[in-house]
Parts: C-alpha cells; sequence; structure tokens
C-alpha cells in the first residue's frame, strides 16, 4: 500500500498532467513518484468511469490494465439491480423466499478484480465476500471496501475453482462470475471455455454452493449459443450497452431448467425485454411475455418500396437490439416495418414511443441514379452517414456524394426489400 506521503502528493497534483508530472515533479524523498503518478492517472479514470468510487478521498486506484478491465459505474449498478430484483424474490424460488424472510443473504464474487462490480452488487446483500487470486488485488479490495462503507466485505485471496471447492452447499444466495478474457500472453480471448475461471466446468458446483449465479461474459459471444452452452439453465440473458456500445452480456443461471430464457436489452437505462427459447432459439422466434405466444414466430413484413413516400418516419435499434436480433419482435411491438430483412432499419407512416434506438424524420428517398442522389443532396455540404446491408463503405460513398462529415442531415444508405440499393435522407426528430 502506498505511503501517506504518497497519497498527499497524488491527491494535491490529480488535475495535473501525468507525463508532465514524470518529468519535472520534485516530489521530495518520501514520495513515490512512479505510485503517485498511478493514483492520478487511475483517479483521472475513475473521475469518468467510476465517479462515486472518485469522491471517495480513501480510494487506492490499481495498474492501468486493472482500471482498463473494471466495470463501469453505470453497469456495476446495474448488475446491482439484477441481484435486488433477484434477492427480493422476484424469481419467485425457495432461497429468493427465504431471503425475503429475512434470512441473511450472502454474494460470493469469485472474481474480484478491482471489485468495483463486488462494491455495488454487496450493497444489496447482508454479507458478501470477495475472492481474487492476485495478492495485491486483495490488498487493494481490503483498504477500499472499507473507504466505501462496506464493512460486511470480507476479503478473500484464493483461485476461485479452489475456494469453491471448500465451500458447503447453499453457502450463498448469489455467486458471481467475471472470468478474465485474456490468456497467459495477455491476448484478449472470447469464448467461454478458453477464459478463467471455465465457468461451464464449475456451472454444476457452483449452483449447488448457491441457487442463482450470474455471469458477466464478453458482448463478442453468440448469446444464443451461449444459453444453449448452458443447457437450458440460463434464466436471464442481460444484453447491456452504455452510449449506444454493448458493454457486456450477462447471464444469471439457476437450478431448475427452464424452457425459455428471459432476455433484456438495456440501453442507458432504457430495456426491452422478451423471452427466447431455452435452446438459444434467436429472438425472431420469441414470445414476447405480453400476450403473444412462442408460437408466433412471422418474420415481419418489410416496407413497401414502392411506396416510400409513406415512410414519413425513420428508426435505428440501439446496439442491444442489434446484439440480440429480435427484429421481428420489434416490428409488432412498436408498430414499424423493416425496409428489408436484412437491412435493420425501419420505418412507419406515424411516429412510434419509445422505440429504444435513434428516431428520425425522413425528408426524401433516392436510387443511387445519379440524378435522384443529386436531388436528395441538394443544399447539404455536411451529412451523418451511415450504411447497412449497402455495398458501398461510408468513406467511399461520402466521396461519391462530396459531402463532409457533420451537420443536421443524416443519410442512411441501405437495400430496400426490392433489392434496390437506397439512400434514405432525414434528421433527429
Amino acid at each position: 500500500m502506498i505511503s501517506d506521503a504518497t497519497r498527499a502528493f497524488a491527491r494535491a497534483h490529480r488535475d495535473e498532467d501525468v507525463r508532465d508530472l514524470a518529468l519535472h515533479a520534485k516530489p521530495g524523498p518520501y514520495v513515490d513518484l512512479t505510485a503517485a503518478l498511478e493514483q492520478i492517472a487511475g483517479f483521472r479514470t475513475a473521475r469518468v468511469k467510476l465517479p462515486g468510487w472518485a469522491a471517495c478521498e480513501d480510494v487506492v486506484y490499481p495498474p492501468h490494465l486493472a482500471m482498463e478491465q473494471c466495470s463501469s459505474e453505470a453497469t456495476a449498478r446495474y448488475k446491482a439491480d439484477v441481484a435486488r430484483r433477484i434477492v427480493a424474490g422476484d424469481a419467485g424460488d425457495a432461497a429468493a423466499g427465504n431471503a425475503a424472510a429475512g434470512e441473511p443473504t450472502t454474494l460470493i464474487d469469485f472474481t474480484g478484480g478491482f471489485g468495483v462490480d463486488c462494491s455495488y452488487m454487496a450493497r444489496v446483500f447482508d454479507r458478501a465476500v470477495y475472492v481474487e487470486r492476485q495478492e495485491h488485488l486483495c490488498e487493494l479490495a481490503a483498504h477500499n471496501l472499507p473507504a466505501l462503507g462496506l464493512v460486511h466485505a470480507r476479503v478473500v485471496n484464493d483461485d476461485a475453482a479452489a475456494y469453491l471447492a471448500t465451500l458447503p452447499d447453499d453457502a450463498a444466495t448469489m455467486a458471481f462470475l467475471d472470468p478474465a478474457r485474456r490468456d497467459a500472453h495477455g491476448a484478449r480471448t472470447y469464448a467461454i471455455a478458453d477464459c478463467t475461471p471455465d465457468v461451464l466446468g464449475l456451472i454444476d458446483r457452483l449452483l449447488a454452493v448457491a441457487p442463482h449465479v450470474m455471469v458477466k461474459l464478453s458482448p463478442m459471444l453468440d448469446w444464443h449459443k451461449t444459453v444453449a452452452d448452458f443447457a437450458g439453465r440460463v434464466h436471464e440473458v442481460h444484453i447491456v450497452s452504455v452510449a449506444n456500445e454493448c458493454k457486456e452480456l450477462l447471464l444469471v443461471v439457476g437450478r431448475d431448467v427452464c424452457a425459455a430464457s428471459r432476455v433484456f436489452c438495456v440501453n442507458d437505462g432504457q430495456a426491452l425485454a422478451f423471452d427466447a427459447g431455452g435452446d438459444g432459439n434467436d429472438g425472431n422466434d420469441a414470445a414476447i411475455g405480453d400476450g403473444e405466444t412462442g408460437q408466433d414466430a412471422r418474420i415481419a413484413d418489410p416496407a413497401d418500396s414502392a411506396d416510400s413516400g409513406s415512410w414519413r418516419y425513420l428508426y435505428e435499434p440501439n446496439a442491444s437490439i442489434m446484439k440480440a436480433g429480435c427484429f421481428s419482435l420489434l416490428a409488432r411491438r412498436f408498430a414499424v416495418a423493416p425496409v428489408a430483412r436484412d437491412s435493420h432499419l425501419f420505418v412507419s407512416a406515424e411516429p412510434a414511443a419509445d422505440f429504444p434506438g435513434r428516431a428520425f424524420e425522413v425528408d426524401a428517398v433516392a436510387t443511387m441514379n445519379k440524378k435522384e442522389l443529386k436531388r436528395l443532396t441538394d443544399g447539404l455540404t455536411h451529412a451523418n452517414i451511415a450504411t447497412r446491408n449497402f455495398p458501398i463503405p461510408v468513406a467511399a460513398l461520402r466521396r461519391k456524394l462530396k459531402l463532409k462529415d457533420g451537420g443536421d442531415a443524416y443519410l442512411f444508405a441501405t437495400t430496400d426489400a426490392a433489392g434496390r440499393h437506397i439512400v434514405i435522407r432525414s434528421h433527429k426528430r
């Protein structure tokens, strides 16, 4: 742990440029400049990523890699909200009922890391255990968790699998794992089997120890296959995005086999939920849980490409929806029509309230005919250009249209249901 003098230096200079300090600072004999610079860099990252932690003067920050890999405050709070709902008894099982009746609840975080997820989820439980195999991270957690007011959290320096083997059945209410997604050489890995610890190999024992297991996985994974890998025991899938960037794939695994996993597409608090087949079937074949049944596997009819004059509103689904692939559900629930099956853009004649994504008003539609394009771009010098199911990349299309980036106009280049390449000019609603 760093000295008081080093921490005081870091606190006094935390608004200054780290590189400039490294070259010109004169810290004195009792200050470890390298450690101080690490604290300053950590604080500056936390101020954006973890404002709640940055507001605590006593927090000590880890090396850069741990700060890079840790959850943001927004995603950590979301996990805590999921845990709170489950502990409160929404899952309806015996363990949740016991928790609601007043028996102590326990969280075990088997992959503690920097401790961000644990620090927010622990507030939901009467007791918490932070487990981490790296000793220096355990030392940080032993300091930071009490500093954040989490005096009921215990720190254990051990390997996840080894500690799991020591626990009796029903030792916890919920287990949490965030498997390391880097190999021994530091390269990123994505498949569950390539992560450490091997959650699939440990899942039976984990479920013996806790009736609910929450697993944080890479957003790069195919969630359908991931659900299938757990052989029907995934009760909930959470596709979590922040600022329209997909950040995490969260699974809630339970002891019982369920016929349909509940899928939550979440972006900055806006959520769309549906029931997907327990075997990981596509969300297009999903029940919605609001009156529609799992027998409704229709693919939404595309918009009439011959009547683009009726396309008054254009919608672009958010990142979580795109990841989930629940496009037919989207069309049915919000009364919108896909421009084409693979274009992943939607249109309507009437505005769709609360659409989970960006909404635009359509100004004009043109094919790639030169005259039509000239009329479409008349008066424009700048435009925001995006392509969906279109053969020309954005940069090349921008050159072709002779437009600079930016402005209030939004051009979406795509392919309609008739197979024509079109450009839709629009502005934000």
